[in-house]
């Protein structure tokens, strides 16, 4: 099931007036059209976790908020669980937390969760037996008798999980729900979507933090000024094969890291170790014989394959147009 599929979505905003001034001279500029959006198609399948990938500026929270009927698309067509956009059942069915969300700062926690499940409908004793579950998913239990003005970034943004899933939903849209985080609470973040699939719900989530994203993500579309790029699972983005050998060595003399770096792309040095980085298997063996000869340690061997990043920038890097690609996968 298709739990979210859009065809040709566009949009295109218009500047009314722009301003510049050089000196003595301003330019204006009237009606100028900026496309943020063009011609986007994707679907997303029910119960897997699907990243809009891309820079800032590449049309991630456009598509979202359109999505989310916050934007109107200029033209095209989108769907939530096969019903145009506007259901009000389909969107009872939808958890969303926005970029840059904006939370009454004074309530406490549980206050806030109760704020907004009163506002879902749900009885008081459901309410209370979820907003418990909850802050217990998202690590907040500790915190739940503290004013969200006393929060940390990433607090705010485990409370703002939180009220997203309050519902229940089926569905759940996240744009950037790691932004600004520190890597523990990346982690804690990716461990929430994670549980969130293993209990049969579809997550798409914007996100500029490519790594994060090849962790855990079932397929991914990258967009760039506003075009797809592709979509796909890794293995059909990424390539299978071995991209370089990454070889750490120790108690070598100068000379010697010299002669193996002969061979290498490149050549780290760092309190006694060396990092060489081979770009073909023969190198870094030829590299490990020269190093146990002369006597040296190896601290490790690391094949590295093709990232998301590396494709990423293979694709996009030094300014490339993007390739319109159809999501139907």
């Amino acid at each position: 099931m298709k739990v979210v599929e859009t065809i040709g979505l566009s949009k295109t905003y218009v500047q009314d007036f722009l301003g510049v001034e050089y000196g003595r001279i301003k330019v204006r500029f009237r009606n100028r059209k900026v496309e943020a959006l063009k011609d986007l198609t994707l679907s997303v399948e029910e119960g897997e976790i699907f990243g809009l990938l891309g820079p800032n500026g590449a049309g991630k929270t456009t598509a979202i908020k359109i999505l989310m009927e916050i934007h109107y698309a200029t033209r095209g067509k989108a769907y939530l669980m096969g019903r145009p956009l506007g259901d009000l059942r389909v969107k009872r069915r939808i958890g969303f937390l926005p970029e840059n969300p904006y939370f009454y700062d004074y309530l406490k926690g549980w206050e806030f969760l109760d704020f907004y499940g009163q506002l879902y409908g749900m009885p008081r004793g459901a309410r209370r037996a979820r907003i418990e579950e909850l802050l217990h998913l998202v690590g907040l239990s500790h915190a739940a008798n503290l004013p969200l003005k006393g929060y940390s970034k990433g607090m705010n943004q485990r409370i703002g999980l939180a009220q997203c899933l309050l519902n229940d939903p089926q569905l759940v849209i996240l744009d950037e729900p790691q932004s600004g985080l520190d890597p523990l609470g990346r982690k804690e973040v990716r461990d929430i979507i994670l549980r969130l699939r293993e209990e049969g719900r579809t997550v798409l989530f914007s996100s500029h933090i490519l790594s994060d994203a090849e962790m855990i993500c079932d397929r991914v579309a990258i967009l760039y000024k506003g075009e797809l790029v592709d979509v796909g699972s890794m293995n059909e983005l990424l390539s299978a094969k071995t991209e370089q050998y990454e070889l750490v060595v120790s108690g070598l003399a100068e000379a010697e890291i010299e002669k193996l770096g002969s061979g290498a792309r490149r050549v780290l040095v760092s309190e006694g170790q060396a990092l060489l980085i081979y770009g073909d298997e023969g190198s870094v063996q030829e590299a490990v014989r020269r190093t146990i000869q002369a006597g040296g340690k190896i601290e490790s061997m690391t094949p590295r394959k093709e990232s998301l990043e590396d494709y990423f920038i293979r694709q996009v890097g030094g300014g490339a147009r993007p390739r319109s690609k159809g999501g139907a996968a």
